[in-house]
């Protein structure tokens, strides 16, 4: 009795596991298709269009009710492409929200449905804007780069800290030995850096210099020590800090491209390929001793 109720519960529980993964699985080979990811690639260049057509009032006037439906069609097709990527992980819904590619997505599309939101047409363009972005999930080079932005964010902070630092300290010692000949470029705190910030792009370095050189032969140990440090060591280490960041983003990629794949196989070590034949020589040891035991047993009279 006791065991029929357990079997009885597990047919009513079968049916829903084999069904939530037939879905998935049918979901699943939409949303990895081709002509899915064309398609969804399509309504967000479509979405950006109008954002910037939107931009135009006299087109705005005259196609308002044709451009307020295409942006209806772009957000019933966003959200049902956002259904579609949900019921693809119906049989494991955890590796969904592992993604954050999937957050910014759901993010992006459930807002749009806010009241307060839509009744903001600020945050509501914003919002619209965001979507562009979602083209990175069907470019793999922009959603690299977009990963290595973020992860050089860190070493960018940190660059930033020590540019101000040195942005700060010529300033000062402009102020002290400028302030007075050149008040319009280094008259205050404020005027110093906005002028050392301007040439650190090494725009209107040549005039800096020879108004210097009016004021004091040493303006040239000033302008020079300050390009090298600015312009040439500290730029060069934000590009070594974002190029490090690119490649680890290249490796999360890859590595991301291999877990989906799934496990390959991989090649026996030395010790491993000797067990595996010493293992093959012993089976065929033993099949060959069976042979004869048999064949010894049908010569018996």
């Amino acid at each position: 009795m006791h065991d029929r109720a357990i079997e009885a519960g597990a047919a009513e529980i079968a049916p829903p596991n084999t069904a939530r993964r037939e879905l998935a699985d049918r979901c699943r080979t939409v949303a990895e298709s081709r002509w899915f990811a064309l398609t969804v690639f399509a309504v967000i260049l479509l979405n950006a269009a109008l954002l910037g057509v939107e931009t135009y009032t006299g087109l705005v006037a005259r196609w308002h009710t044709g451009l307020r439906l295409a942006e209806h069609v772009c957000l019933a097709v966003f959200t049902v492409e956002l259904l579609i990527r949900l019921a693809a992980h119906a049989d494991r819904p955890r590796e969904f929200f592992k993604d954050p590619w999937n957050l910014f997505d759901l993010a992006v599309i459930l807002t749009t449905f806010l009241p307060v939101v839509r009744e903001n047409t600020t945050i509501l363009r914003l919002l619209r804007l965001a979507r562009v972005l979602r083209s990175a999930r069907f470019l793999p080079q922009l959603r690299v780069m977009l990963v290595a932005v973020l992860r050089s964010l860190p070493g960018t902070l940190s660059f930033l800290l020590v540019g101000a630092l040195l942005l700060y300290v010529y300033a000062m010692v402009g102020w002290v030995f400028f302030s007075r000949e050149d008040p319009q470029h280094y008259g205050s705190i404020g005027r110093a850096v906005l002028t050392l910030f301007l040439l650190m792009t090494l725009d209107g370095i040549g005039d800096a210099v020879h108004s210097g050189l009016e004021i004091s032969r040493w303006s040239l140990v000033y302008y020079a020590s300050y390009v090298l440090l600015a312009s040439f060591v500290l730029v060069n280490v934000l590009i070594g800090v974002v190029i490090t960041s690119l490649d680890e983003a290249r490796d999360m990629e890859r590595e991301a491209e291999r877990e989906a794949r799934g496990p390959e196989p991989h090649a026996l070590s030395g010790d491993d390929a000797l067990l595996l034949a010493r293992i093959s020589a012993a089976r065929q040891a033993l099949d060959d001793l069976e042979r004869d035991l048999a064949s010894s047993t049908r010569e018996r009279p």
